[in-house]
């Protein structure tokens, strides 16, 4: 199946009716966090359904959403994702309106993604260390982190 048939099948899942706006820029940082983390799921040519349970999960968890709203999130960034060139439109926004703390916190949700199927991909440990970089996570703590996750999966 091709990639963007995929997506399309990520987006379907958890399509519903756009969420109600509450604050602009954090609607803005939710949707480059989750398109972010789409992209994470899918860089590998591969969507394992593990990687999918974790991607709402971290996403429930770090915005304090419901099953239903982190769906239509998802719907919302596989979009945002299909049509981006790069990682840079993403990350300006969580750089601008996040501090170091939560974007340590977005790295190690694109660990929590890449190390749910058992199996970190060249193609997807690439894409944490790009998106670390432009968030201005260090070498240092993107390992850390790394291993952090690593610990709590075994």
């Amino acid at each position: 199946m091709p990639l963007w048939d995929k997506l399309k099948n990520i987006s379907e899942r958890f399509s519903g009716t756009a969420p109600v706006t509450q604050n602009l820029g954090e609607e803005e940082v939710k949707l480059a966090a989750a398109a972010l983390l789409v992209r994470a799921t899918i860089v590998d040519g591969e969507v394992d359904r593990s990687e999918t349970i974790v991607l709402r999960d971290v996403l429930e968890r770090r915005f304090d959403l419901d099953h239903g709203q982190a769906g239509r999130l998802i719907a919302q960034a596989v979009e945002k994702e299909k049509d981006a060139v790069d990682l840079y439109g993403f990350t300006r926004v969580l750089t601008r309106h996040l501090d170091r703390k939560e974007r340590l916190n977005i790295v190690e949700m694109l660990w929590e993604i890449v190390i749910a199927d058992g199996v970190i991909h060249e193609l997807e440990a690439n894409m944490v260390w790009r998106a670390a970089e432009l968030l201005g996570v260090t070498s240092r703590d993107r390992i850390r982190l790394k291993k952090t996750v690593e610990g709590r999966h075994g």
